[in-house]
């Protein structure tokens, strides 16, 4: 009897699975064998053992696995890595030039969003009750985190994205009560206004991809 373990939630998959999946469903039409790659990149089995499998299970396995990614993630805030506790940036106002580069850079691209998870979540230095602080940005740990929980890289998009629309509707809210001579400069210069167009729409489209609902 084959034994399969079957994520309940997106915490049991790692970026780096995600990621492996969505390089394979780029190129794969067949949904049948899209599912048996799901069922074994997910579930951590060898591909001849899931197809040894009953299809009405794999159909099965599939409907449960689907189903975690209609979830609306919350922040994940904390998590452990191999024993390495990270936490997520505590100040998004005190981002340098080269986190804002970064993060701004990989933040709507799958295949290299470790880059910017790595400018959002760091190791853990001190810490009291609910606060704590990570440690300084270092570019080039980001391989660490291809092992990172699911739940954390999509909750860290799904953040931004609604801090995004917050950031945009209260300036477009400013303009319209006619208090906004200076938010117009701002979204009208190359800087900042275009950034914060493009940044918006890159998360949008991270979202249509993951299928995480809006409403």
């Amino acid at each position: 009897m084959i034994k399969v373990t079957i994520p309940t939630s997106l915490n049991e998959i790692t970026l780096r699975q995600y990621k492996h999946f969505l390089k394979i469903a780029e190129n794969l039409e067949d949904t049948t064998f899209l599912n048996a790659k799901m069922v074994e990149i997910f579930c951590s089995m060898k591909l001849a053992d899931v197809m040894k499998l009953k299809l009405v299970d794999v159909q099965e396995i599939t409907e449960v696995i689907s189903n975690m990614f209609d979830e609306k993630p919350k922040l994940v805030k904390r998590f452990d890595l191999k024993g390495v506790d990270y936490g997520f940036i505590t100040d998004l106002d005190e981002l340098s030039l080269g986190e804002y580069i970064d993060l701004d850079n990989h933040i709507g691209d799958w295949s290299t969003i470790e880059k910017a998870m790595n400018v959002l979540y760091r190791p853990v230095i001190a810490k009291l009750k609910d606060k704590y602080t990570i440690e300084e940005y270092r570019v080039g740990q980001d391989e660490f985190l291809l092992d990172m929980p699911l739940d954390a890289a999509m909750s860290s998009v799904f953040f931004l994205w609604n801090l995004g629309m917050e950031l945009s509707q209260t300036m477009m809210n400013s303009l319209e009560t006619g208090e906004g001579e200076v938010l117009t400069k701002y979204l009208n210069s190359q800087k900042n206004g275009g950034g914060i167009k493009a940044f918006t729409a890159s998360l949008t489209e991270i979202l249509q991809d993951l299928k995480v609902s809006l409403n």
